[in-house]
């Protein structure tokens, strides 16, 4: 059965510690979740992500509240961390997130965050034809969402923390 793969790139104007530090405490997670997915906790997060931290909540998928188990596998801040879910909707949900430090556009330093989200919907031939009929495009959504919500929060320069222009070369 074959697995999708959705990678995502873009730059924030943070220094790359911020970034993942955001990134590290588990109530930003709603923050950056479609409120029509209606977030809830089902037990109280972990104050901050760790290897083996497990966090359990439920999101909407349609009408349908999905409960959701997910486990930190990998921790290395602050420069990536794995989350695989243990049970929910999916067959498989594997998210990579790497933080790099580097140069946007216009030449100011900020943090690269790099997700590389690998996934299987259930249900064999009718998973991957719910994928062809929508699901794929909903994924897809509920990240653009989280890149616009991440903008929004970490999108601006804080004086002094990641606003500065790299050495000239």
């Amino acid at each position: 059965m074959a697995d999708y793969v959705l990678q995502r790139r873009f730059w924030l104007p943070r220094p790359r510690p911020e970034v993942f530090a955001f990134f590290a405490d588990p109530m930003n997670l709603s923050r950056v979740t479609p409120p029509e997915e209606k977030f809830r906790w089902l037990t109280p997060p972990p104050p901050a992500l760790s290897a083996g931290a497990v966090i359990d909540f439920s999101a909407r998928i349609g009408p349908i509240a999905v409960r959701w188990r997910v486990f930190v596998r990998e921790f290395d801040p602050p420069y990536r961390f794995v989350d695989a879910q243990l049970w929910g909707p999916f067959a498989r949900w594997e998210q990579r997130h790497n933080f790099v430090a580097g140069a946007g556009a216009d030449g100011v330093m900020g943090t690269w965050i790099e997700d590389r989200l690998t996934y299987r919907l259930p249900f064999g031939m009718a998973g991957r034809l719910a994928h062809t009929l929508g699901a794929g495009r909903r994924i897809e959504r509920l990240f653009d969402y989280r890149e616009r919500r991440l903008r929004e929060l970490l999108g601006t320069t804080a004086p002094g923390a990641g606003g500065e222009r790299p050495a000239p070369g």
